[in-house]
């Protein structure tokens, strides 16, 4: 197959492949990147931020069979230049391995657009200081990226990609008398257009939390049962049990459960997946940059711990395959090992019937942000939108809530998992880079968790 990437790079796919079967290493590859993205942020009905970010480079990488990575960037990708940067990295025979080209998408037919998201904010702006008075506070971010990467390896493996991802986040301050609250939402994914009605329904859905709050009661705080709504998202599994997962922290001697492959980890009805290749959703892709292709891998299966998240780097160090996780927020940095779309598996209950079955406790339907240790597991986060239960039924609203616990002893103690799911997306900070992804659970419900207020 043949590729024009003279738009783009203007450099020949065989010449690329060609360049690097030359180089040595345990894995060496070329990463070619041509980005933009547009980003638009309001505060107080004032633009504050209207750019057009934009990434134009190549990286070139080499592992060695110990594992180190030497990297070497540069924003000229002229096929000349890079011929003079593989001094640095050795030079071996090419190998006579057949070119293989593959195209993953195609070009999008549109480019940011500023003008477009700048009237998006203005209008989330307006509907959200037209619901009622007291709101006082107003931010809202959009963003709109178009990436374009063309990775070619050791192997003759040239892979051509393009990737669309948007979305909008509005977060909302109301004020009443001496107190101050405060209401989130967000929504997006990849191959996701932003429209007005998606912009508007999430600022309502943001201005209503923090409407509501206004009126709830303190928290009470104390040991007690805790069941997690499916639309509070997978803030849990994604900070309290994926980063554990990622093999590199497991190598560092970082994770709770770094030496306990195949034990039971969790109840038997618990099993984490993390799926890159889910349609649309703002974690997935269809490879990762380093070449490898997307999948479903299965962390936890029954409660037993049977995978670990992959880059090439630590498949080499600990023997293993590599899934598909190593991801880079630019050609500027080099890949390590992250979560894509990471989840807990539905189980068989009923979530109406898990709320009934439990008489008192605290209900949570919005998680916020909190603090996880991975090597010891204990976690503490907020709870933005939180609800006493009161005779197996959802009480009132209540502020103030957070939840601290080990990650261990919740996964262990879980012993209702319900048949529902839903996704939370955000973007996910490690190494100085942050790249997009989306958690999802079940309706769980954790017989003693310690809620305070």
């Amino acid at each position: 197959m043949t590729l024009n990437f003279t738009r783009f790079f203007g450099l020949d796919p065989e010449a690329l492949a060609d360049l690097v079967g030359r180089m040595e290493g345990a894995h060496t590859d070329l990463f070619l990147e041509s980005s933009q993205a547009g980003l638009v942020r309001m505060e107080q009905g004032a633009l504050v931020a209207a750019t057009t970010d934009r990434a134009q480079g190549a990286a070139l990488r080499s592992l060695s069979p110990q594992g180190c990575t030497r990297l070497i960037t540069d924003t000229d990708v002229r096929l000349v230049t890079l011929r003079q940067r593989t001094q640095d990295f050795g030079q071996r025979p090419p190998s006579p391995a057949e070119l293989k080209v593959e195209v993953l998408g195609g070009p999008p037919e549109r480019a940011p657009d500023l003008a477009r998201l700048i009237a998006l904010a203005e209008l989330a702006d307006r509907v959200a200081r037209a619901a009622d008075p007291a709101v006082i506070e107003v931010q809202v971010s959009l963003r709109d990226g178009i990436r374009h990467t063309v990775l070619a390896t050791q192997g003759g493996q040239v892979i051509d990609a393009w990737a669309e991802r948007a979305s909008v986040a509005v977060e909302v301050v109301t004020e009443r008398g001496p107190l101050r609250e405060t209401g989130f939402e967000s929504a997006g994914g990849a191959k996701v257009v932003l429209d007005e009605a998606l912009v508007e329904v999430t600022t309502r859905l943001a201005v209503a939390r923090a409407l509501a709050l206004l009126d709830a009661r303190p928290a009470t705080g104390g040991a007690m049962p805790v069941v997690l709504a499916a639309e509070a998202g997978g803030t849990l599994v994604h900070e309290a049990v994926g980063h554990a997962l990622e093999a590199d922290c497991v190598l560092e001697g970082l994770s709770v459960f770094g030496d306990q492959m195949g034990a039971m980890i969790a109840n038997e009805r618990i099993s984490v997946i993390d799926d890159a290749t889910l349609p649309g959703r703002h974690g997935s892709y269809p490879i990762d940059d380093e070449g490898v292709p997307a999948e479903r891998t299965v962390l936890i299966e029954n409660g037993k711990l049977v995978g670990l998240l992959h880059d090439r780097r630590s498949a080499l160090l600990s023997g293993a395959r590599a899934n598909g996780k190593g991801r880079r927020e630019s050609f500027r940095d080099r890949p390590v090992v992250r979560m894509s779309n990471t989840m807990i598996l539905p189980g068989a209950d009923d979530p109406a019937a898990i709320l009934r079955d439990t008489p008192n406790g605290l209900y949570v339907v919005r998680m916020g942000g909190g603090e996880v240790d991975t090597l010891t597991g204990s976690f503490v986060f907020e709870a933005n939108e939180a609800y006493r239960i009161e005779g197996g039924r959802r009480g009132e609203l209540v502020r103030g809530a957070t939840l601290t616990g080990s990650a261990a002893e919740v996964l262990a103690s879980i012993d209702r998992v319900g048949s529902d799911l839903g996704f939370g997306l955000g973007w996910c900070g490690k190494d100085g880079q942050d790249v997009p992804i989306s958690d999802a659970e079940p309706t769980l419900r954790i017989p003693s968790l310690i809620v305070g207020a």
